[in-house]
């Protein structure tokens, strides 16, 4: 990355005259400057920006699907403390919005919103009125009116245009400095137009492909289901101990948590070193209830020392059985169908009549009723040995699903993500390799990619058998026996694109040859969502129809995002960029931690228990929500509780008082031009609170380069407390021209400090506080806060003596000693003190001597004050220790102190 172009000095020689409200309120701020903001374009891509001076993201589109949560609000405004951040420093920062509009969420809510099912054999009924708008939550999925796949993808458009609008609201009432003419749509057509042409791309390199294969199925939602979706969760079942019988009345226990895969069953399998079996090897034995027989054989995925160490392959139970059938070249004897249920037919390799009496008993049953009809089965003929024991098992979920995965064969569409072999190259090891090019934030969240990368054992499935999604654009030939030759796909060409192969007919044929001998078949299916999301950066960049576009914000610079979704969404964005364009998608991975509830558990609207953030945007005001998500560090979790948002309370604090600090030092302009120039700034102390205050400026720039937000902010505010804690209160008297002996030159000092330090302290935090920045800006500054450079070092260092170091907190601590005295005794801190002893550390002696007259008018003394060296750390650490009289405190002097400045 270049260095920005923008010219890096904002100190004028003099600014307008300050307007200063009489009263400064947070109230209203958000209406109205995002109204402002609106009109004036403030946030708009220029998109004559040279590619050296843009700074692209490719932001998280967020799934359309009611509402959002405050974990959006916390990882969205990470992303946009970096985006005001770079538009500072001087790059045009191209900052869209997209809506993850298909995929199954959203046709469940669709579902449920208007009392309908999908059905894709009716036919389009033009003007359909569903049942139901927003009140059919109590209609029963029976009881759902079917429709055709087009009114049904038209209601989901319906829906999640109504949604759109809700999230961009809650943006805009955040602040997201998004530019709202850059956004888009996972199925709008761009969306459509460019996953088609990236896939049919895919399909003629030979990166796509087609198979029938043994994949995970959901009974439930009727649909494959994708590795990077699975989600391994405790299962209450049983270990049942079943005999399989040999040759000359031999015999071998298994156990076995299925055992209505009984029927299924293809062989047993040991590990190769286990002398129990070495036997066996080899033979076969006869299975239970079916007679089927099988061979014993050995593999080292076999674990000797759980169960009886010898295991059963079914086709299939889980995915060790699939790669057991691969590896072992076993036969195929599925009997789970894609409804759950098993095969309503006999299967031909059960032979016997026994056998078939059997499984008669089981065809059609759920693998629930058909395990218990089993286990009665086995009982019965004397192979259950003992009883079933209860026990808990992992067992691999659909993310989204309530039901155990079954794995069906079944045709899907597939690219090769390295999962497999690839002939002629190296995939696993190329995207390895672009793993460690990539800049993570932070560099601990780099592994959880390569480990993802380095553990595939498949090939990315990305058919999905839903129906509001992008469609998959192929067509079939059917042959004159009605049967659909998947062998000899049609495809279009890319002009053509998008298409529907539900409803749209492929070249050189009519309508009316849809599914009929000799004519065509549509394909199915859609592609998974994240087959569209991982090409987020092509479709918002306008790769196929914006190469100018494309050109200025590809690769992009940045991709935050969540880190449960590395292994989805980040990884298949590699992997779609590394194949088309050979290079990475983007720069930096900022990589964003989970909200925890009190109890520390992630907060999940899937799971009913993530707080909608409105309510805390309308409680607390945008500013301080964004400081409260500001607070918590890239790839760290953060603890929310909304009974407590204390982080929420200290930042509304902030805000309000950087309002009121401003208004306080706006003040001592009067009805005059306020000058900001260092050079009139010649009291050591204004000179050490700059020095201080260029020192954040380092920090804090460095900090937000290296996209660790909470260390810019920590510093910032620290400094910001010490401003108006200490250096105020020293300095106000002064400023004020009331201070007894300051002339004219002391009294500018004062105040172009002020100002100097309000100018910088405002930039440095315009990102997390974007309202409150922009309001105290607007009272003396032309145009945006947030358009004006970012603050350097040096436009507060000036030539000169060097002063003290930590000059104002060493005389915070004094004057907090004076005050702390005074509060002890219960007296008024405009009670005047008749005489005052510092004592002090020799080291810090001279830099109290600097600001005796500023910490006599803030202390209010009248009389003497002595500065004297001696031992004045004490129990807590104190550089200075006090000894007052005053007629109202006594003539005994009082000792008192402060722990020493961090």
């Amino acid at each position: 990355m270049t260095e920005p172009t923008r010219a890096t000095r904002s100190t004028l020689a003099t600014l307008p005259v300050a307007q200063v409200p009489e009263k400064a309120t947070l109230e209203g701020l958000e209406e109205r400057w995002a109204a402002r903001w609106d009109a004036e374009q403030l946030h708009a891509f220029d998109r004559t920006a040279e590619r050296e001076d843009v700074y692209s993201i490719d932001t998280p589109p967020p799934t359309v699907s009611g509402s959002l949560h405050v974990g959006h609000v916390f990882s969205y405004t990470h992303t946009d403390v970096v985006a005001r951040f770079q538009r500072m420093r001087g790059r045009e920062v191209f900052y869209p919005m997209g809506w993850d509009d298909n995929g199954l969420p959203t046709e469940r809510r669709v579902q449920n919103y208007y009392g309908v099912r999908c059905d894709p054999s009716l036919p389009y009924e033009p003007g359909f009125t569903p049942p139901h708008d927003g009140d059919a939550g109590s209609v029963k999925p029976g009881d759902q009116v079917p429709v055709s796949r087009r009114n049904f993808v038209e209601l989901c458009e319906r829906l999640t245009g109504e949604d759109e609008l809700a999230y961009e609201e809650l943006w805009r009432r955040l602040g997201l400095s998004v530019d709202w003419s850059q956004t888009y749509q996972t199925i709008g057509e761009r969306a459509r137009r460019t996953a088609q042409v990236a896939f049919l791309r895919n399909l003629a390199r030979g990166e796509a492909y087609q198979a029938a294969a043994p994949g995970l199925w959901d009974v439930t939602f009727q649909t494959a289901v994708a590795q990077a979706e699975l989600e391994a969760r405790d299962y209450p079942g049983h270990f049942h101990t079943v005999t399989f019988h040999g040759a000359d009345g031999a015999w071998v226990t298994i156990e076995t948590t299925r055992p209505e895969l009984l029927p299924a069953c293809v062989a047993l399998i040991a590990h190769p070193d286990d002398e129990r079996y070495q036997a066996l090897f080899g033979t076969t034995v006869s299975s239970p209830l079916f007679g089927v027989e099988i061979p014993v054989l050995a593999h080292p995925l076999a674990e000797p020392d759980k169960g009886a160490g010898i295991a059963m392959c079914c086709t299939f139970g889980d995915l060790t059985d699939v790669t057991w059938w691969r590896e072992l070249d076993l036969p195929t004897r599925s009997v789970i169908t894609r409804d759950g249920r098993l095969s309503t037919e006999t299967p031909d390799w059960i032979t016997t009549e026994s056998g078939r009496a059997t499984y008669a008993e089981l065809a059609g049953k759920t693998t629930f009723s058909a395990r218990a009809a089993v286990v009665d089965a086995l009982r019965a003929s004397g192979d259950l040995v003992g009883e079933p024991v209860a026990t808990q098992r992992k067992a691999n979920f659909y993310e989204k699903g309530d039901k155990p995965l079954e794995i069906v064969t079944s045709r899907q569409w597939y690219i090769r993500n390295s999962g497999r072999d690839v002939p002629g190259r190296d995939l696993r090891a190329e995207l390895l390799a672009r793993g460690e090019e990539l800049d993570v934030h932070p560099d601990f969240m780099r592994v959880r990619y390569s480990n993802w990368v380095a553990g595939l054992n498949g090939d990315w499935l990305v058919s999905r058998q839903r129906f509001f999604g992008v469609p998959f654009p192929v067509w079939y030939v059917v042959g004159d026996d009605g049967e659909v030759r998947y062998d000899s796909p049609i495809l279009p060409d890319e002009a053509s694109l998008p298409v529907d192969p539900s409803s749209d007919v492929p070249p050189g044929f009519t309508p009316e040859q849809r599914g009929v001998p000799g004519g065509f078949a549509g394909d199915p299916d859609i592609m998974d969502t994240w087959a569209t999301s991982s090409l987020s950066p092509q479709i918002v960049g306008g790769w196929l129809d914006d190469a100018d576009l494309f050109a200025r914000v590809f690769p992009m610079d940045l991709r935050p995002q969540g880190q449960d979704i590395i292994r989805t969404w980040l990884f298949a964005t590699v992997l779609r960029s590394h194949l088309e364009f050979g290079e990475l998608p983007w720069e930096h991975a900022a990589i964003s931690g989970w909200i925890l509830d009190p109890d520390r558990k992630k907060l999940s609207k899937s799971k009913g228990h993530a707080t909608t953030p409105m309510s805390l945007l309308e409680d607390h005001g945008a500013d301080a929500v964004r400081y409260w998500a500001a607070s918590a560090r890239l790839g760290t979790d953060a603890s929310f509780d909304a009974q407590q948002p204390t982080q929420m309370k200290i930042g509304r604090r902030l805000a309000l008082k950087v309002l009121n600090a401003s208004r306080f030092a706006l003040s001592f302009a009067g009805d005059a031009q306020i000058t900001l120039d260092p050079a009139v700034v010649t009291e050591p102390i204004d000179r050490a609170m700059l020095t201080d205050l260029a020192g954040v400026v380092d920090v804090a720039t460095a900090a937000l380069a290296s996209y660790d937000h909470t260390r810019a902010l920590e510093v910032t505010e620290t400094f910001f407390w010490t401003f108006c804690d200490d250096y105020l209160e020293l300095v106000k008297d002064r400023a004020y021209g009331s201070r007894e002996g300051a002339d004219d030159a002391a009294v500018a000092s004062a105040r172009t400090a002020l100002w100097l330090a309000l100018d910088v302290l405002l930039r440095l935090f315009a990102p997390v506080l974007p309202f409150a920045t922009a309001e105290v800006w607007s009272w003396w500054r032309a145009g945006s806060v947030h358009r004006a450079p970012w603050p350097t070092p040096d436009e507060l260092r000036t030539d000169g003596e060097q002063t003290p170091a930590d000059l104002v907190g060493l005389a915070g601590a004094a004057l907090a000693a004076l005050r702390k005295i005074k509060s002890e005794a219960k007296v008024s801190q405009r009670t005047p003190l008749v005489r005052v002893e510092l004592v002090a550390q020799a080291g810090v002696i001279d830099g109290l001597r600097l600001v005796e007259a500023d910490l006599r008018a803030a202390g209010n003394v009248s009389g003497d004050l002595v500065v004297t060296p001696g031992t004045a750390l004490g129990p807590d650490g104190e550089e200075v220790t006090v000894a007052v009289t005053s007629s109202e405190l006594g003539e005994a002097p009082v000792r008192a102190g402060r722990g020493a400045p961090s």
